[in-house]
């Protein structure tokens, strides 16, 4: 299995299903895709190896910890050469406050998302970044009130499995 070989649907439904829940026994992802478990536990291992599964992790409920502040921040940058975005990238990703980075087409250049501990927070955060000379031009943020809801699983099957 390499990044060039498409994959059937049974490694597509063990992806979803590690995808829903990472802390799932080999036996009962087995039992799920209609493999026995040494079969299953191979294509896991091969997924892994081939890079389709990058790491597992723990989803917490960070609203018991505290109260955090979401902005959507939306970045337009002065120039728009090779050299400029990756200036730009590379100081984002450098804040751990930014836990998503998108290069957009349209009407700015990147779409952001912070998660902080409030307003001043966030206006340290972009100031740091203005005074680093990261090339920002202009930005508007977006102050999340509320969040309805969050996918954080991909409808893999819908979006890979081929319709026959």
């Amino acid at each position: 299995m390499n990044n060039l070989q498409k994959l059937d649907r049974i490694d597509i439904r063990i992806l979803a299903e590690l995808q829903r829940n990472g802390r799932i026994t080999n036996v009962e992802l087995a039992d799920l895709v209609h493999l026995s478990p040494s079969p299953c536990l191979t294509r896991v291992k091969k997924l892994q190896k081939s890079g389709y599964i990058t790491g597992y992790s723990a989803l917490i409920n960070v609203a018991k910890l505290g109260e955090t502040l979401t902005v959507f921040t939306e970045f337009t940058l002065k120039n728009h050469r090779q050299i400029d975005f990756a200036r730009f990238q590379e100081a984002l990703e450098k804040i751990d406050n930014c836990v998503e980075c998108h290069l957009i087409s349209g009407g700015y250049d990147y779409l952001a998302k912070f998660v902080t501990a409030g307003i001043s927070d966030y206006q340290e955060i972009i100031e740091e970044l203005i005074d680093r000379n990261t090339g920002i031009d202009r930005y508007f943020s977006f102050v999340v009130m509320k969040t309805p809801f969050i996918k954080r699983q991909l409808p893999l099957t819908r979006l890979f499995t081929d319709s026959e």
